[in-house]
């Protein structure tokens, strides 16, 4: 049988990936604080809704909601013992949408970062995370996905563990880091840094990129970062719609479907095969990019200039490479936080 992602990566020029997950489902009534992934059991119409928004936007592929599914993560809200169940779900849930679509559609098992701290400086052995990532794998290969997606992490010591459980669990998968510490991520990892991990490994990802992070300007200057290494493996591109703001007691991001729209030709421009949103992107922000990336010809990798004149300057001065960066960034742990 021929897997849809790959048939998709293999044919297309570019592919569309989907938005946020929080920002939607808050909008449907989830509460700040609750698990998302129990929606998956407690309301899946609201999550066939998600799953089909992107769908109906444009997007080529969408990630499950299961960015919290692995045993840690699910142990703040005592379900650690429903790991299978929420993620099989999850992705039988995207494969019901998927399924009866009119054109081809990839559904991706979300895998979001343990919100651990690995060892010597935390508690987390490589074992147990391995041993996390496939039990979440397993469960989101059983449900039916077409790809596996690592996203949101930060500790290169992460990635290793989930591509190892991936292996394990005989899965394709892609895998993204947020840098979003001046232009490193929290643990310090540069763009160079990522491009040459994701050749360290037997089961190398079929593609791999940044999402989340700060504004649409820092991601692009990423996704150059990932192109100026020489790499032949797609890259992927899935940034926050704008800036986080508080407006009334509510974080809103300031990117509009039109600002969106030029970041997703960017993001082509710039070496990008796979664009999406991350964090405040809705389908109208999709249908925007959908929409940008079918009428507008491709261009030469913009100037960084050009990418502060059209999206808005830079959060640093650096993309935490080259001798102007800063020694390291802020090398601290955090829990990981969900695809708002």
């Amino acid at each position: 049988m021929t897997n849809t992602f790959k048939h998709l990566l293999d044919t297309r020029d570019v592919l569309l990936a989907d938005g946020a997950t929080g920002t939607n489902l808050f909008a449907m009534g989830l509460q700040s604080g609750d698990a998302p992934e129990l929606w998956n059991v407690d309301e899946p119409k609201k999550i066939l809704a998600l799953y089909q928004g992107s769908v109906d936007a444009g997007s080529d592929l969408f990630l499950t909601n299961s960015f919290g599914g692995t045993a840690a993560r699910l142990k703040l809200h005592d379900a650690q013992g429903r790991v299978r169940e929420l993620n099989r779900i999850a992705a039988e849930l995207g494969r019901e949408v998927a399924d009866k679509a009119e054109r081809k559609i990839a559904v991706a098992g979300s895998v979001g970062p343990t919100g651990e701290i690995f060892e010597p400086v935390g508690e987390m052995s490589h074992s147990l995370a391995v041993e996390m990532f496939h039990e979440q794998a397993d469960a989101l290969k059983e449900g039916g996905a077409d790809v596996l997606w690592l996203e949101t992490i930060s500790a290169p010591e992460e990635f290793r563990a989930a591509a190892e459980a991936f292996k394990l669990a005989d899965m394709p998968w892609c895998g993204t880091m947020s840098f979003d510490t001046a232009g490193r991520t929290m643990m310090g990892v540069t763009s160079s840094d990522l491009a040459q991990l994701v050749e360290e490994f037997a089961n190398a990802p079929l593609a791999f990129g940044a999402n989340c992070g700060t504004g649409a300007s820092d991601i692009l200057r990423t996704v150059l970062g990932f192109a100026a290494q020489g790499t032949e493996r797609p890259v992927i591109s899935k940034g926050n719609a704008g800036i986080p703001k508080y407006v009334d007691g509510h974080i809103h991001y300031d990117g509009t479907p039109e600002l969106m729209g030029k970041y997703a030709v960017m993001a082509r421009d710039a070496g990008a095969k796979i664009i999406g949103g991350c964090c405040g992107t809705m389908p109208d922000h999709l249908r925007s990019m959908r929409d940008a990336l079918d009428s507008r010809p491709r261009g030469d990798a913009p100037e960084l200039e050009k990418i502060v004149e059209v999206l808005g300057p830079f959060t640093s001065q650096s993309d935490g490479t080259g001798e102007d960066a800063a020694a390291g960034g802020e090398r601290r742990g955090r829990r990981g936080r969900r695809r708002a």
